[in-house]
């Protein structure tokens, strides 16, 4: 037997060969398998020929080879460095060639049969994923070669097993043909980073089936057929199902939704194996011009998600999908859009436990061919059409019995071609019984359903009332945002707005959020790394750290915000007459699962609660629900109703009294901050006392209040940018960050014009303006005092040509010390002006440092809206109007200077640097998709606010 260097398959446009026909993907049966995970040699080239095969023979000695962990990516494993690219290839684009610098790494496991390993039957061996190709040896048997990384690939291997001393080789490219028709926007990792499994297959058993379940919601019955390539029987013990496979049945059935995710247990029984069977009965169709499950409309909440973890990549354990799942049931996300691969099929066995809609979406994505205007794209090649069936029909035919699979996508941002349409075909003929989705051609010649990816609020809306115009097909189509609201940084804003165009039109059947987890890397100096970190010269930077997740799984102040806006359960009325509206926006299920309950608040603290009795309304009902009188002896103050609806009981997902939805209804209005200006501004040496404040005699510039050294006091405009404010490259008509730069909005200079004294105030007039422009803010800070507190009224009035919005109009300044916070207004974690629908008005405290959000690239956040005091550092500050409220231990220049968290440090000569502001620019989503709305703009315009300042009311005290 001769071994050779052989690399004429990388480049092959084909999917490989000796691989068996795909199938149906199940996790056990009573047949034995053996998990050929954990650690094994490795050896890494620089090339694809660098080596010849001869580690692939019986007797190689590795000894002296690494060892990495399977599944895994070798270049989180201290072997070469991971690259991300959004869209652009990381190689020439010359297909189906790629470079002969082609990272390889060899792979070894030497293993031995378990002792009760049966002595007949077949055996194959299993491989879920391999990036981005492999070449499989078996004991010196070369067993075929594969491409498609997200897809699983079987091999034959019976006859060449050993009791014991088996070695497997496998050699991974990092780039191949395949390389071509995998452009997702992601990292690119090489190694075999899915599970390797040995499974015996006995004479008779199941090589393949099909399980159709189909649920008639006019009858309520289900109708169950179970295909097998084999003679077998299907039983299923709740609904007294005992039939020959293939065979259908028809019994009243509990359907499966998301909402209620009813599944039944069933066997599939062969000659020679058996094998377990979760049912679903639903069914999906396109009627009147809607996606129905079950004969009603659904609306997806939904998300998109990459697989990721900060050390492991793509290689994702069970206990970490499953995090995933019961995280989006807790945030009432209801649907999952594969993103842009297949997952890891134990992925798809939760969403059917849990209940999850899911969009399984093909491992496709051609995305860098837009560079050259989509010439040579590969999905109108017919050469690659082989391949691009393979792909699709390795999906389909893995996932075809999960019932939470209810639309296969045919992949994304692929352009448009003949391979498309023959994937279509393909996907229909051989199930009928879902939809089919593929956002790139929006004449939807290929689909069942009209999607698009980032529209803004105003064309959804002309969608939802069809006025849009286009293609006959696609006027008769549902609608859906495959992607929107582009969570990368702070953000993302105007979900809200868009929930409210999605309820109003039927056509608009929800979206999916851009994305659910930022793949930042982790790092021991940077904390978590993104594009540029490892010296690559082509990448795209922080823009992989996109997700309604932190890389550590912490729910971020967007998915928050998301969990709020998409909620099941609309509560609104009116809080001074005492009367509730309570709506079941639930697709399927009613209310009988939720316990609703009171509480009735006083300036943020609770007076009384107790538990409401609300009817277990079907979805779409409302009912008028009255509150109890106010708690008598309530105190005077602004008071709110606050209600809730929690689980009455634990489900699989979440525990008991689990907060659901919630809403707020204000009861009376604040009182308003009063300082009587009593108190006269006596000068002294250099300085001037005006009640319980010192100033510079000179600039007017506030020194101490009582005991508390203030620094820094001044009109604020500036922010760090988010990357929504900075927006993405191709936004350049329209991108606030820069256009704020450019104005020079981040080097405002402030001007004294003059400090007046007067009977009852001091005045300082300042004329704030950026270097090299000629438009400012004439702003007047005008202080007064009662003795006690102090009282500081500004205003400002524009003048020059202002054409864009302010990041920001308020003041900051500097506290020499502060850590507990403690205010009431709006909580518990940050809100800007269209990310606001979870802020609730309370009674809040945190410290310092936790009042930072940890974006992975820092930037502005950590605001709290609608603050009507706040107190910190000795101080306690109410303003006329409510106010956003900062604090953090770095100033603003240091946050927009800082690249990754490890950036920042305290200094600049305070301890705890505070805004408090009058206004704030909105968030929007422009790092990918819209800029905020007009009415979230924050216009430059006459503005006047006031915040009395007086002594923190400590805990002794209170």
């Amino acid at each position: 037997m001769s071994f050779h260097t052989r690399t004429d398959y990388v480049e092959d446009v084909s999917p490989g060969s000796g691989a068996l026909p795909p199938r149906a993907w199940y996790a056990s049966s009573d047949a034995p398998s053996l998990s050929l995970d954990g650690g094994w040699r490795f050896r890494l080239s620089d090339t694809a020929d660098a080596q010849d095969d001869s580690f692939a023979a019986e007797g190689f000695d590795a000894g002296d080879w690494a060892e990495v962990t399977v599944p895994g990516h070798w270049v989180l494993q201290g072997h070469g460095s991971p690259v991300y690219t959004n869209h652009l290839y990381p190689f020439p684009v010359d297909p189906p060639r790629v470079p002969t610098e082609n990272p390889t790494g060899d792979h070894l496991r030497v293993f031995d049969l378990p002792s009760d390993w049966p002595a007949d039957g077949e055996a194959v061996l299993r491989f879920d994923g391999v990036e981005s190709c492999a070449r499989i040896w078996l004991n010196g048997t070369e067993l075929g070669e594969f491409k498609g990384s997200r897809l699983p690939h079987e091999f034959a291997v019976g006859p060449l097993l050993r009791t014991s001393g088996n070695v497997l080789a496998v050699r991974v490219h990092q780039w191949s043909a395949g390389s071509y028709l995998e452009d997702q926007d992601q990292w690119w990792l090489p190694g075999i980073f899915r599970d390797v499994t040995l499974l015996h297959r006995p004479a008779g058993g199941v090589r393949d089936f099909f399980v159709h379940a189909s649920y008639d919601h006019v009858s309520g019955t289900g109708t169950l057929r179970v295909d097998s390539d084999v003679p077998g029987r299907v039983t299923v013990p709740d609904l007294g199902v005992d039939v020959p496979a293939g065979e259908p049945v028809t019994v009243p059935a509990e359907p499966w939704t998301a909402e209620t995710p009813r599944l039944y247990d069933g066997v599939l029984a062969t000659e020679g194996e058996r094998v377990p069977l979760r049912i679903g009965f639903r069914t999906v169709e396109l009627s009147d011009g809607l996606i129905k499950v079950n004969g009603r409309p659904v609306l997806f909440k939904g998300v998109n998600r990459h697989e990721w973890h900060p050390e492991k990549g793509r290689a994702l354990d069970l206990a970490t999908m499953r995090e995933d799942v019961l995280l989006m049931k807790r945030h009432n996300i209801n649907a999952v859009r594969t993103s842009h691969y297949p997952p890891h099929p134990a992925f798809l066995d939760l969403c059917d436990e849990y209940g999850l809609w899911v969009i399984d979406e093909c491992d496709l994505e051609t995305h860098g061919f837009t560079e050259q205007g989509w010439r040579d794209n590969p999905v109108d090649d017919d050469r690659w059409t082989p391949a691009l069936l393979d792909r699709a029909a390795r999906m389909v035919e893995r996932d075809k019995n999960h019932p939470s699979v209810v639309v296969w996508s045919l992949g994304n941002e692929a352009g448009t071609g003949r391979g498309l349409t023959a994937m279509a075909e393909w996907i229909r003929a051989r199930d009928a019984s879902r939809l089919v989705h593929y956002e790139g051609d929006h004449t939807c010649r290929d689909t069942d359903v009209y999607s698009r990816m980032y529209a803004n609020h105003a064309e959804v809306e002309r969608i939802g009332r069809r006025l849009d115009g286009g293609p006959l097909r696609r006027r008769e189509l549902p609608f859906i945002l495959c992607e929107y609201a582009h969570a990368m940084g702070n953000g993302p804003g105007g979900l809200a707005d868009y929930q409210r165009l999605f309820e109003a039109h039927d056509r608009l059947q929800g979206g999916f959020v851009w994305e659910w987890i930022d793949h930042g890397i982790a790092h021991p100096e940077l904390g978590y790394a993104y594009g540029g970190d490892f010296g690559e010269e082509l990448h795209d930077g922080n823009f992989v750290c996109d997700g309604l997740l932190f890389p550590d799984r912490r729910p971020s102040p967007g998915l928050v915000e998301y969990k709020k806006v998409v909620e099941p359960v609309a509560v609104t009325g009116d809080g001074t007459a005492g009367t509730l509206r309570v709506t079941n926006k639930y697709d399927f299920a009613d209310l009988s699962a939720l316990a609703f309950s009171w509480s009735y608040e006083v300036e943020g603290e609770t007076v009384d609660s107790g538990s409401l009795s609300v009817p277990a309304l079907a979805p779409g009902e409302s009912a008028e629900v009255k509150l109890p009188a106010v708690p008598a002896g309530a105190p005077a103050g602004e008071a709110h109703w606050t209600v809730r609806a929690v689980l009455a009981s634990a489900t699989s997902w979440a525990p008991r009294d689990h907060v659901v939805a919630w809403g707020q209804l204000p009861v009376s209005a604040r009182r308003r901050p009063y300082v009587a200006a009593t108190a006269r501004p006596a000068p002294g040496d250099g300085v001037i006392t005006l009640g319980p404040a010192v100033f510079d005699a000179r600039t007017g510039a506030l020194r101490t209040i009582g005991a508390v050294p203030v620094t820094g006091l001044r009109l604020d405009v500036w922010r760090a940018t988010t990357d929504n404010d900075d927006g993405a490259a191709w936004q350049s008509d329209l991108r606030y960050g820069l256009l704020w730069r450019k104005l020079g909005l981040h080097r405002m200079r402030h001007r004294l014009d003059a400090v007046e004294l007067g009977e009852d105030a001091l005045t300082v007039r300042t004329r704030v303006a950026p270097a090299a422009r000629e438009l400012g803010l004439s702003t007047v800070y005008r202080w007064t005092s009662d003795g006690e507190r102090l009282r500081l009224a500004v205003s400002t009035v524009p003048d020059g040509d202002w054409t864009v919005p302010l990041p920001r109009l308020g003041i900051r300044f500097g506290l020499a010390t502060a850590d507990r916070v403690r205010w009431y207004g709006g909580g518990p974690g940050e809100a800007y002006p269209d990310t606001r629908t979870a802020s609730r008005i309370a009674l809040w405290q945190s410290t310092v440092d936790e009042m930072q959000t940890p974006y992975v690239r820092p930037q502005e956040n950590g605001a709290r809206i609608d603050v009507r005091w706040a107190e910190l550092g000795g101080l306690r500050v109410e303003g006329d109007p409510a106010y956003w409220f900062t604090a953090r231990r770095w100033t603003t220049e240091q946050l927009d200077a800082a690249a990754h968290r490890t950036d920042l440090v305290p200094g600049s000569g305070a301890g705890v640097w505070v805004n408090l502001d009058h206004g704030q620019h909105g968030i929007g989503s422009q790092s990918c998709g819209p800029a905020p709305l007009p009415q979230y703009h924050l216009r430059a315009e006459p503005a006047e606010f006031s915040f009395v300042f007086s002594p923190a009311v400590t805990a002794e005290t209170r």
